[in-house]
């Protein structure tokens, strides 16, 4: 991998990866498609991908620091206290800690049998074609929920704030994040969707989506660490420190763009893409297969 290649994967990462259009699932097909001649089963390629979502939490953090201080120091006076309080931001922190669980759980049992799809450019253009459809129709059901009671109908932009998740809600978006394990599917389309379907605003339901990412996409990153520390990873470990910064600034931009974009925007224009890009990747890739 040379310094420019490394460069450019790491711009891609700060980029896809909180947009909703799977960043593993980009950075698996592109240098695929430019015709880059990189061994994706290398065993330090996956790592320097991963080892880029360090740049990725470090923007989350720095965007939502207040957001994370208050959440800690409430986690840590619930846990002093024993019991649970009225404090909204020691809810979201415990919603956050239960909807983490499930990616944690599945990422563990399932992470070597799903390691061999990072390396699998059709399969993630099938998955970043399928990403399409789950937002699209995460739009359109959310459109036909019936209205909470003395709340606006769910079809505008308008609906509930993070005050109305419940326990169950947030594991169930747990569980939508489960799905961004798959090359092609996307971490935040999935668990943006999944909030929308409770009936959250969309601003509402990516903050959620990037709180909940926050921690999950800092443990991924510490994990591949010490890959770095071996003789075949050592080479790449100054690449991956830089393509690390470069990759957190371009997420705090990517972040900063998605919150005021989804004051008033969907996920539609998200879904076209996906489908249009995973259409392509798949025809071009079959036909180089023949």
């Amino acid at each position: 991998m040379s310094v420019v290649q490394a460069l450019w994967l790491a711009v891609l990462q700060g980029v896809s990866e909180l947009f909703p259009i799977s960043s593993i699932g980009h950075t698996v097909l592109i240098p695929r498609l430019i015709g880059w001649d990189l061994d994706q089963q290398s065993p330090t390629f996956l790592p320097f991908l991963v080892a880029l979502h360090l740049g990725t939490a470090s923007a989350l953090l720095c965007f939502f620091w207040r957001d994370w201080l208050a959440i800690v120091v409430a986690l840590i006076r619930s846990v002093a206290r024993g019991k649970l309080s009225t404090d909204p931001d020691e809810r979201l922190g415990w919603l956050l800690v239960f909807g983490t669980i499930p990616t944690a759980l599945l990422g563990f049992f399932l992470e070597s049998r799903l390691k061999a799809l990072f390396a699998a450019p059709l399969a993630a253009s099938v998955f970043l074609i399928c990403n399409g459809f789950i937002m699209f129709a995460g739009e359109r059901l959310r459109r036909r929920q019936p209205a909470a009671a003395g709340q606006p109908r769910a079809g505008r932009d308008e609906g509930l704030g993070l005050e109305s998740l419940t326990w169950r809600g947030a594991v169930l978006i747990g569980l939508a994040q489960s799905a961004a394990l798959l090359p092609g599917i996307s971490r935040s389309g999935s668990t943006i969707v999944a909030g929308l379907l409770l009936k959250l605003r969309h601003e509402p339901a990516a903050r959620f989506s990037f709180l909940l990412a926050t921690p999950v996409i800092l443990a991924a990153g510490l994990l591949e660490v010490p890959s770095f520390l071996t003789p075949e990873g050592r080479p790449l470990l100054g690449l991956a420190i830089v393509g690390g910064l470069l990759a957190g600034v371009t997420a705090f931009l990517s972040v900063k763009f998605l919150m005021r974009y989804f004051q008033i925007g969907r996920l539609d224009p998200f879904a076209y893409y996906c489908w249009a890009f995973g259409a392509l990747s798949l025809i071009v890739l079959t036909v180089a297969r023949r």
